[in-house]
């Protein structure tokens, strides 16, 4: 047995789905690591919680896209007398444009960051994650579903992510650690901003909030779900990539795309 307190990690927790994700555990109960880039942001949501009666969050300032993220946390969480019950990977970002246009610069922090650290974070702490019965809950998307032409590499990305964590699903079950998925669909966020789509908005029954992402992103993990897709317009669209010939989803994707690259330009 440990002596460290379990503490539920959420990664990028300054804004949108993490912010969203933050508040939704701190409501069921439980003590919450923050962890982001921007120091006042994760201050700002720590107080928030705390306001409400319940512990403040630990706040870990990191750049995850940084090798060693894994030891880092570890070590901030040791501190403060705490190790993680769940695992929220929801650290990522994307962007739209050709791979062979866009700057290697850009995108292999994409991987480092949507890949490399979630796998990282996702292996890290499995001892205390089966010490405490808890689990990893993986940010991921639709478009881990669908081929990406357009947005090549954050596609890429997200179908990383799903077939890692369906498998780590199966793998971390015979712990007792469940393993979550969470695909959700078009949210209104600084995501979009940050992957450079300006004008283009999804259909409406695409979109979700990040509250209700959150929410079902959390229910599906104390289930023990493997793969949570909040909504059914989103639940459709993965059915229909499992259904339609390749050829017509990489045009489908590609139209799309393009029309987000002509929004930007304009």
């Amino acid at each position: 047995m440990s002596s460290l307190r379990p503490v539920s990690v959420i990664t990028g927790a300054s804004a949108g789905i993490g912010v969203a994700l933050a508040r939704v555990f701190a409501r069921h109960g439980h003590a919450l690591a923050l962890i982001a880039r921007r120091a006042e942001r994760l201050d700002a949501l720590a107080d928030e919680i705390a306001a409400t009666g319940k512990p403040r969050p630990i706040v870990i300032v990191d750049d995850l896209a940084q090798a060693g993220a894994g030891a880092r946390i570890a070590s901030a969480l040791a501190v403060q007398g705490a190790e993680p019950q769940y695992m929220v990977n929801n650290a990522g970002f994307g962007l739209v444009g050709l791979a062979a246009v866009r700057g290697r610069d850009e995108q292999l922090p994409m991987i480092d960051l949507n890949v490399r650290t979630l796998t990282e974070l996702s292996l890290a702490f499995a001892d205390s994650l089966a010490r405490h019965k808890g689990g990893v809950l993986n940010v991921g998307s639709v478009a881990g579903f669908l081929p990406g032409p357009g947005s090549a590499v954050y596609y890429a990305t997200k179908a990383y992510v799903l077939s890692f964590s369906e498998a780590l699903h199966s793998e971390f079950k015979a712990r007792g650690v469940r393993v979550t998925v969470l695909c959700p669909g078009p949210v209104p966020t600084e995501f979009a901003k940050v992957a450079g789509v300006t004008g283009e908005r999804a259909p409406g029954l695409l979109t979700k909030t990040a509250e209700e992402v959150a929410e079902a992103g959390y229910r599906g993990l104390m289930r023990g779900d493997r793969v949570v897709v909040p909504g059914a317009a989103n639940k459709l669209v993965t059915l229909l990539a499992r259904i339609l010939p390749r050829r017509l989803l990489l045009r489908l994707v590609g139209a799309r795309q393009s029309r987000r690259r002509a929004a930007e330009a304009a």
